[in-house]
């Protein structure tokens, strides 16, 4: 039959030259090529078909693929800005916004503390303004971590940074609008001498109400934006970076938040006289909220996955996750809520999973205890004042708390740890800071005596009572705490109780005559010439131990500092690229739940069972302690902080038991990153 070529005419036999009937014999017949083609065509389906991953999986997988976008306002490329499209960059300006928040947190925490002595608000009133943030970012981070986690990450963290912003103008508004004092008078006690008007301010019930509503939904926002930056923006960095470089930059992001903190709380008692002045308050808000909104534009222009993404993405071998493998081995989960529901499923019923989490809670409730309780307690023990021992504790918990962090990072980073090593260097860690924490409590002083409370008047009164027969006529009230220190080195709750009839101010400091309670100690003479028994103040305890103290407080927050970043590098690696984000979102609701949630009350109800002498009424305050019981404070307060780092050592042990004893197919992978990765993008297509 006749045969018709390509770019030829159709020939008949005959036609054919003798040269090119030989030729045409010695070609391979038509049909014996399309034999052998169709035979190989048949082996290749079948090895593709025992391959790891399916067709219709690809063609699924293969959108996300496409890595490494152009830096630029969305469809809009700007040439001059592709520079700064790495993970650089972009962790500067998320710093940037995470301090800023950290910050709104410090002022928000300063100005409730003040609002909360001038106002007389009901127990619920008080919980609901303290754990706003807490309930409102556990309503929403499983759906934001799960949905945030499948779309374009940046975005979301741009959309946090309007909501940083805005959140704060909130908490702005109410000292703008007015009404922020009432003044409310009320005298200090001087025995058999007219009262001197001392003001009370007290917030009026219209600043309350919108001091409520508005540091409410302030908080409500503040907790949504939390959760693209400590839930999404971690996992994009992670997927941007080499495994064993995560560390590093974890540990620079929580340094930042934390920096930012302490920076509102510095702030506040270094200008401590101004800060009480309404429009300084809105002023700090906004501030805060100018910075954050500068940090909208650059994060916007950030693309899916930044410049370098490739290249770690194809150094990193396919790593071994724990959670349910069969389930959730090549399987893609859908937008919809029963896929939603399975992958929170695969995660919950992970015991290593739920160990872990909950050690991040048990930490949680370590550092809130520091940083509730070592101000209070350096206060009473060495006898500082407020603003004095805040900063002391400042200093000695931000940097502690920061340079663990980052220290944790380097080391984790350097000796390129596997998961069983994190899980062995959280549980050191963790042992040395319990037993740094156990040396606190050998740090102590003698208790200044205290009349009244621990010291009877020399004999005349009873202990637990104020009013002894020096002071008695001079009917004293206990509402007002002024701290008093006699010639004789005993501590009085006021000048009346110290039986004191005048008063002068004496080298910027109020001075206290003729008090009928101090016949004992070296007498000193003013300027007029009459002898001074008492001053305002608390007696000098004539302790110097606190460089002791600090140092050992310095060194337990440090290396319990260490656990934070290997905590979340394990949970991270345990699960599979599409269960990152919401694994740290079930992490975040855990680490609420156990942790900042109840640590607050876990800890007022140490305070309230370390208080000797409560105040009655003071300003419409009915909660405030005056005088602690150093020694029941630091037993309770480190006997706490003990239990929660044996917690994080027992959950530590008991995931990485469960770890080790796993098939030895799940065993740790180092990742390497390639530095040709057109090489092996070949080497993968010919597999």
């Amino acid at each position: 039959p006749p045969q018709c070529w390509r770019h030829s005419p159709c020939l008949s036999p005959e036609n054919i030259m003798p040269s090119e009937a030989g030729q045409a014999r010695k070609k391979t017949p038509l049909n014996r090529i399309f034999i052998a083609r169709l035979v190989k065509f048949l082996s290749f389906r079948k090895k593709n078909q025992a391959g790891a991953v399916p067709h219709s999986t690809k063609k699924v997988q293969e959108p996300k693929e496409r890595l490494e976008g152009p830096c630029g306002l969305g469809c809009v490329v700007i040439p001059c800005s592709q520079c700064c499209n790495n993970i650089r960059c972009f962790l500067v300006f998320f710093c940037i916004l995470v301090t800023s928040q950290c910050i709104v947190f410090g002022l928000v925490d300063m100005s409730n503390d003040i609002f909360l002595k001038n106002s007389n608000l009901k127990t619920a009133e008080n919980l609901v303004l303290s754990l706003t943030y807490d309930i409102s970012s556990c309503l929403v981070v499983v759906f934001i971590a799960y949905y945030g986690g499948k779309g374009s990450i940046p975005r979301w963290i741009t959309a946090s940074s309007f909501l940083v912003g805005f959140g704060s103008l909130l908490f702005a508004f109410p000292y703008f609008s007015g009404g922020f004092n009432e003044e409310n008078v009320e005298s200090e006690v001087i025995c058999q001498e007219r009262r001197m008007a001392k003001v009370c301010k007290k917030s009026s019930l219209s600043f309350q109400s919108k001091y409520m509503t508005f540091f409410i939904l302030g908080q409500c926002v503040q907790g949504i934006a939390a959760i693209p930056l400590y839930v999404l923006g971690i996992t994009f960095i992670y997927k941007s970076v080499a495994t064993h470089s995560a560390a590093i930059y974890l540990g620079i992001v929580e340094a930042a938040g934390i920096s930012g903190y302490a920076s509102a709380v510095f702030f506040f008692f270094s200008f401590d006289s101004k800060q009480h002045q309404p429009r300084n308050w809105g002023m700090n808000f906004v501030v805060i909220s100018v910075i954050a909104w500068c940090t909208l534009i650059p994060l916007s222009c950030f693309p899916r996955n930044v410049r370098g993404t490739a290249r770690v993405k194809a150094g990193k071998h396919r790593q071994p996750y724990l959670l349910d493998r069969d389930q959730s081995k090549d399987q893609e989960f859908g937008p919809n809520i029963k896929d939603l529901l399975a992958t929170f499923w695969i995660l919950i019923k992970s015991p290593i999973f739920i160990y872990l989490s909950l050690c991040r809670a048990s930490e949680s409730l370590v550092m809130i205890g520091a940083s509730e309780f070592l101000p209070l307690y350096i206060e009473n023990q060495f006898i500082l004042t407020h603003s004095e021992a805040t900063t002391i504790a400042g200093l000695v918990l931000i940097p502690g708390g920061a340079l663990g962090q980052i220290l944790g990072g380097i080391i984790i980073s350097k000796l390129q740890m596997t998961c069983k090593s994190l899980m062995r260097f959280v549980m050191v860690t963790s042992a040395i800071s319990l037993v740094l924490l156990a040396f606190v409590i050998l740090v102590h002083c003698d208790t200044i005596p205290f009349a009244g409370i621990n010291e009877d008047y020399g004999g005349t009164g009873q202990l637990g009572n104020l009013t002894a027969p020096c002071n008695s006529r001079c009917k004293c009230s206990s509402s007002l705490y002024s701290a008093t220190c006699g010639r004789n080195d005993i501590g009085y709750f006021s000048p009346c109780f110290a039986g004191c009839t005048h008063s002068k101010t004496f080298k910027n400091r109020k001075t206290y005559y003729n008090c009928s309670c101090i016949k004992e100690g070296l007498t000193t003479s003013d300027n007029e010439g009459d002898f001074i028994d008492a001053r305002h103040g608390t007696c000098a305890s004539k302790c110097y131990k606190l460089p002791l103290f600090l140092a050992f407080v310095f060194s337990t927050i440090l290396f319990s500092a260490f656990a934070n970043v290997p905590s979340i590098l394990t949970i991270l690696r345990i699960v599979s690229d599409k269960q990152r984000s919401l694994a740290l979102g079930v992490t975040f609701v855990i680490l609420r739940i156990f942790g900042t949630i109840p640590g607050p009350i876990i800890f007022k109800i140490v305070g309230k069972a370390s208080c000797l002498f409560r105040d009655t009424e003071h300003c419409g305050s009915t909660e405030n302690c005056w005088i602690y019981n150093k020694t029941k404070m630091v037993y309770l307060l480190v006997g706490v902080c003990l239990i929660c780092k044996a917690v994080t050592i027992i959950f530590t042990a008991a995931a990485f038991g469960l770890y080790k004893y796993l098939p030895k197919e799940n065993g740790d992978i180092v990742p390497t990153v390639v530095k040709h990765l057109k090489v092996k993008k070949r080497e993968r297509t010919d597999l």
